[in-house]
């Protein structure tokens, strides 16, 4: 059975090459929920996406997959093509500099002073670091965290 990554991966090399302006793909993820496995595909465009879309998205990728050969899914899948929502992951270097600004939220590999998750308004990404202002109870502190011990960004929610 092949890996959950390299599926993804594959299906990344099958899928981007194809989806049109102004959509940009913006993460393929593939997981078991209950007893189904689901490939969803999150895209998204500045306007933001409609229903339409993600027929139209639907019925562009669904047949580049059955066309994969090997056929790398272990099992039956839905496809799900949608948006990635308020919280949208920020996977490349590209989608963090178009977040400067924004309030994120960052998971790291390994901890800066005790700390593994931070969430603050992302003020600087320069490609090697992330300068992130965020809140310690009723102070507001910088950090500055290297990219290459990001394990995750995305977009969050100020609540």
């Amino acid at each position: 059975m092949i890996a959950n990554q390299s599926i993804v991966d594959l299906v990344t090399q099958t899928i981007a090459p194809v989806i049109p302006q102004p959509f940009e793909l913006v993460d393929v993820v593939y997981e078991k929920m209950g007893a189904d496995y689901v490939l969803s595909v999150l895209v998204d465009k500045p306007q933001g996406i409609t229903v339409d879309d993600t027929a139209e998205l639907t019925d562009l990728i669904s047949p580049l997959l059955d066309e994969i050969k090997p056929d790398p899914f272990p099992s039956q899948y839905m496809l799900e093509v949608s948006s990635p929502g308020l919280e949208r992951p920020l996977k490349t270097t590209e989608s963090l500099s178009a977040a400067v600004g924004s309030y994120i939220n960052v998971s790291l590999y390994k901890a800066i002073d005790k700390v593994k998750v931070f969430e603050g308004d992302l003020v600087d990404f320069d490609g090697e670091n992330l300068t992130l202002e965020y809140r310690d109870k009723t102070q507001k502190k910088m950090v500055v965290i290297p990219y290459s011990t990001v394990a995750k960004a995305r977009l969050a929610v100020k609540l």
